[in-house]
């Protein structure tokens, strides 16, 4: 299980989440003994795509439903109840705890942990928990998103947004998630901004400062999909956390 987070806000984390499920749903043929896969999915890997927190939501006939995690639902092999994966949701297109505090709910760490059905999530063998805004994301009250990461101990895949001062937020973010005491088990670069200048010397550079496995650079799409942006992504280092066989 791994916690997926960005340097910011749209920064392309639901965009390369279920890329990055699509990667693995195309590898089809890897299996380890342990798996709880059934008989008839032996040879295939189940893979689960979580968002917890959700605001900007839109009001459909059963309730309130987030386009990205809706994506993730789409790209899982594993197919649950949508208020599995999306537990929190909140219409105003707004930061989550000024939402939640509009609507009197709570998302103190303890409250999403609890939300979380982990063992549900682990019929998953490889499963993403997508966050919201950055890593630092604020719960109220003085808490923060990243609490619930550390208390579940998971590693974390940082998605990079490319735009003109993303060194300076990749570091930060790297810089932080390190402090916080979790591992980071890679990165990727994904191009928010087709104008950006010098992308390929910013590219470099990220390579040579960032501590963590290259996952792969999206490049800017102009009709972005899963899988499109599967195509520009490896998955090696992340399945060698997940599956023995592949170590």
């Amino acid at each position: 299980m791994f916690f997926v987070t960005g340097t910011d806000t749209d920064s392309g984390k639901t965009l390369v989440s279920s890329a990055l499920l699509t990667a693995v749903n195309r590898l089809g043929n890897i299996a380890h003994a342990d798996s709880a896969v059934s008989i008839l999915a032996a040879n295939t890997m189940l893979t689960l795509g979580v968002k917890p927190i959700a605001s900007g939501c839109t009001q459909t006939s059963e309730g309130l439903r987030n386009a990205d995690a809706l994506q993730l639902m789409t790209s899982s092999s594993l197919k649950l109840a949508y208020p599995v994966i999306n537990p929190f949701t909140f219409e105003p297109a707004i930061a989550p705890h000024i939402a939640a505090a509009q609507v009197g709910v709570s998302l103190a760490p303890e409250v999403i942990i609890e939300s979380l059905d982990l063992v549900a999530f682990a019929q998953a063998d490889f499963c993403l928990i997508e966050g919201a805004g950055g890593w630092r994301l604020p719960l109220g009250d003085g808490r923060y998103l990243s609490e619930v990461v550390q208390r579940l101990e998971l590693p974390v895949i940082l998605v990079v947004g490319m735009k003109l001062g993303c060194l300076n937020h990749a570091l930060l973010t790297q810089e932080a998630i390190l402090a916080d005491g979790l591992k980071i088990a890679g990165w990727v670069a994904n191009s928010v901004d087709p104008n950006m200048s010098m992308f390929e010397e910013n590219l470099t550079s990220l390579k040579e400062m960032m501590t963590a496995p290259f996952l792969g650079c999206v490049p800017f799409l102009d009709e972005p999909s899963a899988d499109n942006a599967a195509n520009f992504l490896h998955c090696e280092a992340l399945l060698k956390r997940v599956i023995p066989e592949a170590n």
